[in-house]
């Protein structure tokens, strides 16, 4: 089943708006490539910096700083950049709280509860969350 999601494009010539439709991505189908210097770019607007955030993702993912440039390297998507992980971090569970008006533990979705845990381990590091309780530890 296509998601679709409809834009309204203004033309200044015809004065008018018209609909478009473009097939809408799923969040895992998501080059994680062009999510990363987003997640960095948060983190540095809030003076955190970008080793913090691998930091988090290697936390979460298992993945040394070799293998995360692989996978950015190789602009994998959300879904194979977290089913190539070497190990998901059990303690992954115990992140909470609401990303998008979305509760991350209740997402059905295990693919989407990945990504959305990782947005949330972000959005905490922006907060100004200290690195101890972000990894849970």
């Amino acid at each position: 089943m296509k998601i679709w999601a409809d834009f309204l494009i203004y033309q200044p010539d015809k004065l008018n708006l018209r609909r478009i439709f473009m097939p809408r991505k799923q969040i895992f189908e998501i080059i994680f490539a062009d999510v990363y210097p987003l997640y960095v770019q948060k983190a540095e607007r809030k003076n955190r910096t970008k080793e913090e955030v691998d930091a988090i993702i290697q936390w979460m993912t298992g993945y040394d700083q070799k293998g995360m440039e692989e996978q950015i390297a190789k602009r994998s998507d959300f879904k194979t950049f977290f089913e190539a992980a070497p190990c998901l971090n059990p303690k992954c569970s115990l992140i909470t709280g609401v990303v998008c008006g979305i509760r991350v533990e209740d997402i059905e979705d295990p693919e989407a509860q990945k990504v959305r845990y990782l947005d949330k381990l972000i959005d905490e590091l922006a907060k100004g969350k200290k690195m101890e309780k972000i990894l849970r530890n």
